[in-house]
């Protein structure tokens, strides 16, 4: 683990920092390339970049905020601007809205930016989930397993006592409080799949049906990949039983996700009509 890269003047660079904005940046990349390839300017990925960095941190925040209510009004500014908060889902919706809005700034054709979409969002999901891994933070539970590792510097560290009252985990109470746990390393699960989820959309990107149809197909993938890790994260926003609300909002995904392909490969991609941003 190395939470802490370096110190300067006071200030703390961390590793989650450096694999966020790498996360972006190798977004931006792969969005310029697939743009480039459509015949569309490179350019215009970094414009919708700004919005889906704007949008996702704001959206994240907000998700937070909902999840834990109560240390929102205890301490509202403490809760919005610190360094914990940055929720997926929440992340995705704002990240969403904020590119929605720049695509028709651009004037960029919905469904197409939905394709680029498809490509650029695990590349940068995979990345973030390995500044997560650095500086200890959404781990699984307790495991005897091989794969079980333990994270003394954690984000929180992973002790049976923080195990059992920041996630409600269920901890034979002979272990004692202090005792650091090995948990599952839940954020290599979702780098590995994510990683084989990108190169699957990039092998089937130039896909002959409607503009739209990979977007689909990556919430599908999506929603089938949280569904699944959730099973071994530590949470304590469980709620039908051993189900999340991660889960029960991956479902949803996963049944768009699903809906939408079928439709979609139902029908040929078209021409895309002229746009601002075409090449000239």
């Amino acid at each position: 683990m190395y939470p802490i890269l370096f110190e300067f003047r006071g200030m703390q660079f961390t590793s989650f920092g450096l694999m966020l904005g790498l996360s972006f940046l190798a977004a931006g990349w792969v969005a310029s390339l697939e743009f480039d390839r459509m015949g569309y300017k490179k350019d215009v990925a970094w414009s919708l970049l700004m919005g889906a960095l704007i949008g996702g941190i704001l959206g994240a925040k907000l998700y937070y905020a909902f999840l834990n209510w109560p240390l929102l009004v205890q301490a509202p500014l403490k809760t919005l601007f610190s360094r914990a908060g940055l929720v997926w889902y929440g992340g995705l919706l704002g990240g969403s809205i904020g590119v929605t809005y720049m695509l028709k700034r651009e004037k960029l054709p919905f469904w197409e930016v939905a394709d680029v979409a498809a490509l650029s969002v695990p590349i940068a999901y995979a990345i973030g989930r390995m500044g997560c891994f650095l500086v200890g933070d959404d781990y699984g539970r307790p495991t005897d397993s091989w794969v079980g590792l333990a994270f003394p510097q954690g984000s929180p560290p992973t002790t049976a006592g923080n195990l059992r009252n920041y996630f409600g985990v269920d901890v034979p109470e002979s272990i004692p409080d202090w005792e650091v746990m090995r948990v599952f390393p839940t954020q290599l699960f979702e780098v590995f799949v994510t990683l084989a989820i990108f190169a699957l959309l990039w092998r089937l990107r130039k896909h002959p049906y409607k503009a739209g149809w990979l977007g689909f197909v990556y919430l599908m993938f999506a929603g089938l990949e949280r569904l699944f890790v959730e099973f071994f994260r530590a949470k304590d926003d469980r709620i039908l039983g051993a189900f999340t609300l991660a889960q029960l909002i991956s479902v949803g995904l996963i049944v768009l996700g699903a809906y939408g392909a079928w439709a979609f490969s139902r029908k040929r991609r078209t021409e895309r009509p002229v746009s601002s941003a075409a090449k000239t």
